[in-house]
């Protein structure tokens, strides 16, 4: 598969803390490449350095064969990548369907006003949050806020998404129910590349995941490659009874 992001040599230190060192992979078209690992290991930062909050101290980031390395997060996101947070970052005084507007707005096809808002009302009938188009961001459950977290960086019509811990704090249903639009956004032909504790999650999602530890890319694999990695078992996974458990799950 053709290569969509390009991530080589990439490294990030904070003072004397090295956060991120010297990490290296790809992420195909259209597929969904799990990042795990423990916290503090790096992922959110690599994140950071890849949608240009954060300038790498070294390495590079490509995408679309395009070298977008220290870009801004707004240039990187007209490119076509977009993201959520870990803390979602509704715009509270505004409605769903405007927040949605504005990662239309400027997003990679920089729309128009009118566009935008058909383009927003398509997304949010896509993600299930149609209903609540004219709620105010500030009264959604923390569900629904992460489900317009995800609704505002799509309507940016990324072709890669990157996911930090949409799931996590929500109950069972409302999780199926995310693994569901997932499964519907790489339907679309968007790329993933998602950061998730939920191992059910990650193993039944993933093509390719990839372990950090460290700051540093402990392992990467299929799914069952890395659940089958004594290093992968004993940093992060804790017990190979329950990664044998997430394999027959999958």
């Amino acid at each position: 598969m053709t290569a969509l992001l390009e991530v080589s040599g990439l490294s990030r230190q904070f003072g004397g803390l090295t956060a991120v060192k010297d990490v290296e992979f790809s992420v195909a078209e259209g597929e969904i490449l799990g990042l795990i690992g423990p916290n503090g290991a790096g992922k959110s930062t690599i994140f950071n350095l890849i949608n240009g909050v954060l300038v790498p101290n070294a390495g590079r980031v490509v995408f679309g064969g395009t070298d977008i390395t220290g870009w801004p997060p707004y240039r990187v996101v007209r490119q076509g990548l977009a993201r959520t947070h870990q803390i979602v970052r509704p715009l509270n005084d505004m409605t769903v369907l405007d927040n949605c507007v504005v990662g239309a707005c400027f997003g990679r096809d920089d729309m128009p006003l009118a566009k935008a808002r058909e383009s927003a009302r398509e997304i949010l009938d896509f993600v299930g949050m149609a209903d609540r188009a004219d709620t105010l961001a500030q009264h959604l459950t923390i569900a629904h806020k992460k489900r317009l977290e995800v609704a505002r960086a799509l309507c940016a019509r990324p072709r890669l998404l990157l996911l930090d811990e949409v799931l996590a704090g929500l109950n069972p249903t409302e999780v199926g129910r995310m693994i569901e639009v997932f499964k519907a956004i790489r339907g679309r032909g968007v790329a993933i590349l998602m950061i998730e504790h939920l191992m059910q999650a990650i193993m039944s999602l993933s093509d390719r995941v990839m372990v950090l530890n460290f700051g540093a890319k402990l392992a990467e694999g299929t799914p069952r490659d890395v659940v089958d990695d004594p290093a992968v078992v004993e940093a992060y996974l804790g017990d190979p009874d329950i990664a044998r458990k997430l394999m027959e799950d999958r």
